[in-house]
């Protein structure tokens, strides 16, 4: 079994209520709200746990709201190296309509980096990582951050002896297909941002699958995942492309599908399986986490139970 570390630079204490109506210029009464700790690699890490592996954290900390989620993650036994955030850890919050069913997400953006907090995060993270184990970076970056973060960061993992899996989206993600450096072990994104990346619309799997072989041959990194929706995922190796299918069953959230994906795929792949076989788990963790309601996501047993519906299929 190989260790697991996550790294989170931009986390939440992430907020979900419901409220009769969701409309403009009046006061909205909302439940109780369901509060977790959140942001993408403390939600990796979770998954992680929820299916009954370990994986420890990296999590950048600051004020009241930082010391609630340490508080949270300690609850849910996530062994956490925190590192000093410049301000106060950001919030999030999901509100559900009960009248249309729909579900608003909102994300605030967390407190501008200076130069010394990155340079901390990368040699916190660096002295951490596990000799021949992976280290998985996700969710969005911090104000201030560099867009090349992500190649300093791969460099030391790599100079640690680790693999790095990279989660991210936008200008972090363009800059890493459009001036690859230091590719990582693998770079997952969603289909959104894939075509948005590719300039034009990836109708297929073998669309999606042809795109990431450009990127491979350009050095993007080593092995890449884009996600395509309720089809499931595209795994592109330098040996073959593959979808990993996702299970049919009835979405109740999205939130944390993505996460749980990551998840299921470093768990199984930790555990010694091929990387082919680690898309088919992240795959059912991904199908698992959506029939969750809130920003639970996935259940171990769920996912065990899904894993038979989740084919690999050669493209």
């Amino acid at each position: 079994m190989h260790e697991i570390l996550t790294i989170t630079l931009n986390p939440a204490l992430d907020m979900n209520t419901e409220a009769e109506k969701v409309i403009p210029d009046v006061k909205l009464r909302c439940t109780e709200p369901a509060v977790d700790p959140g942001g993408g690699g403390i939600n990796v890490a979770r998954a992680i746990n929820h299916m009954g592996g370990n994986a420890s954290a990296v999590v950048a900390i600051g004020g009241h709201n930082g010391n609630r989620l340490l508080e949270l993650l300690m609850d849910e036994g996530i062994a956490t190296m925190p590192i000093p955030a410049p301000g106060e850890t950001r919030a999030s919050v999901v509100v559900n309509c009960k009248d249309t069913g729909e579900q608003y997400r909102f994300m605030l953006p967390g407190p501008p980096w200076q130069d010394e907090h990155v340079k901390k995060a990368i040699h916190t993270t660096a002295a951490h990582a596990p000799n021949g184990g992976l280290v998985i970076l996700s969710g969005s970056q911090p104000p201030g951050v560099p867009l090349d973060f992500e190649e300093h960061l791969s460099a030391a993992i790599r100079e640690a002896g680790a693999r790095l899996i990279v989660d991210t989206s936008g200008p972090a993600l363009r800059k890493i297909v459009e001036d690859p450096q230091s590719p990582p072990f693998l770079l997952r994104a969603d289909d959104e941002e894939a075509e948005g990346l590719a300039g034009r619309k990836l109708e297929t799997p073998a669309d999606t699958a042809a795109y990431a072989r450009e990127l491979i041959a350009k050095g993007v990194a080593e092995n890449i995942i884009f996600a395509r929706g309720s089809e499931g995922s595209v795994l592109t190796t330098p040996e073959g492309s593959w979808l990993a299918t996702a299970a049919k069953v009835e979405v109740v959230s999205k939130v944390g599908a993505g996460d749980s994906y990551v998840g299921g795929f470093t768990l199984c792949l930790a555990r010694g399986n091929s990387i082919q076989e680690a898309a088919r788990w992240g795959a059912a963790a991904a199908s698992a986490a959506v029939t969750t309601e809130a920003t639970r996501l996935c259940v171990g047993e769920e996912v065990e139970r899904l894993l038979p519906q989740c084919k690999l299929i050669e493209l």
